[in-house]
């Protein structure tokens, strides 16, 4: 299989890893498909010098968090707490309201937290690593759990308070 091919693949496969970062980093449609399509671009211009010595979807994750934060200082937008714009087709699996709606809360919430606790929360909620998140992110495997211990209080405290 050619190179292109390979990346096409590769893109098809991961578009969920790269939608949710674009969702996490962008207030609306359209900076979410301008993001997307720098980080598939950036991802194409380093695709062929991935040596694989991570897993391919670690490296994808670093390229696109470090897109996104640089996407971000590059167009010096502000961080805005506005709602992400959620559609329901996202939530196929949930079939219960309530739940889709604590869903949608959490975003709102993570939406709010700085560029570097946003990236933290969405790899740990991807399932990943201590170890992963520090390779990705750049930080110590320690740092990683501290700061998702902190970002998860924050979160709750939040989130708490929002109901009241």
């Amino acid at each position: 299989m050619d190179l292109k091919a390979r990346f096409t693949k590769v893109i098809k496969e991961n578009k969920g890893l790269i939608f949710k970062v674009t969702t996490l980093y962008t207030d609306g449609e359209q900076d979410r498909k301008d993001l997307y399509q720098e980080i598939v671009y950036q991802l194409w211009k380093s695709f062929d010098s991935f040596k694989e010595q991570s897993k391919l979807s670690t490296w994808m994750y670093r390229v696109a968090l470090n897109t996104a934060i640089y996407h971000l200082k590059q167009t010096k937008k502000r961080i805005q707490t506005v709602p992400i714009d959620f559609k329901t087709d996202r939530f196929d699996e949930t079939k219960d309201k309530v739940e889709e709606e604590r869903i949608k809360l959490l975003y709102e919430h993570i939406q709010r937290l700085n560029l570097l606790e946003r990236g933290i929360i969405l790899l740990y909620l991807e399932g990943k690593s201590y170890e992963e998140i520090a390779s990705i992110v750049g930080i110590t495997t320690t740092n990683v759990g501290t700061k998702i211990s902190r970002i998860k209080k924050k979160l709750k405290s939040e989130m708490s308070s929002s109901k009241n």
